[in-house]
């Protein structure tokens, strides 16, 4: 019997490491990490359980533009579009599951090269005004899901596709439950406590192409 995996990644974090502003992430570049994951050679004769999505929810509400007025709908941002867009196509993919927690306006903050003048007075201007948005509920999924995951014995291995820190007390956590914590930080610089709780951490430059390969998943991803 093949020991089995879930895979639970950051949605925030892989969005930086596989994706830019000009060029952001699609489900395809996802599903090639999770295709990179499992060639592993710690994963080769293991069996995926199950993919975990961490991320949150687009904004859609209309907020008040401060200094020059009108409102500012969120809403009707590109981003949102994509976001949207990718969450649609990664719930038809099989064995993917996302968990979304959501984001929150919590008012306007002041640009920092509108700070950098040397002068007894600043002028602040609409353009140097940047929303203020506060994500919720995300880090607290993964946690949780680690902590049910183990607890229920669905899975002898965890593999967390993160750089995050944060999650250390639920990667010892998981440890001292039983189970396996495998570490993917995608090349990004992590701390040694990080190193410390977790049994492997698997190097994959996400940068270079997928080796040919069959697929962990099933074929069906949309274009």
């Amino acid at each position: 019997m093949h020991t089995s995996f879930s895979i639970l990644i950051d949605g925030g974090f892989v969005k930086r490491k596989l994706g830019s502003r000009a060029e952001p992430m699609k489900a395809s570049d996802l599903v090639r990490l999770v295709d990179q994951v499992c060639a592993s050679p710690y994963l080769r004769d293991h069996q995926l359980h199950r993919v975990y999505y961490y991320d949150a929810s687009p904004l859609t509400e209309a907020v008040d533009k401060p200094l020059q007025g009108g409102k500012l709908n969120f809403g009707a941002q590109a981003i949102v579009q994509r976001s949207r867009q990718l969450f649609t196509e990664l719930a038809r993919i099989p064995f993917f599951s996302l968990r979304l927690g959501e984001l929150a306006f919590r008012g306007w903050d002041i640009g920092s090269q509108a700070l950098k003048v040397d002068a007894p007075e600043v002028s602040i201007t609409s353009d140097n005004l940047r929303p203020n948005i506060e994500q919720k509920g995300v880090d607290m999924r993964i946690g949780l899901d680690i902590a049910a995951l183990t607890l229920k014995h669905h899975i002898k291995v965890i593999v967390l596709v993160t750089g995050d820190s944060d999650f250390i007390p639920a990667m010892k956590f998981a440890r001292r439950e039983g189970a396996q914590l495998f570490l993917v930080p995608l090349g990004h610089g992590i701390r040694e406590g990080m190193y410390e709780h977790a049994d492997v951490v698997i190097d994959i430059n996400p940068a270079l192409p997928r080796a040919s390969q069959q697929s962990a998943l099933p074929a069906g991803l949309p274009a």
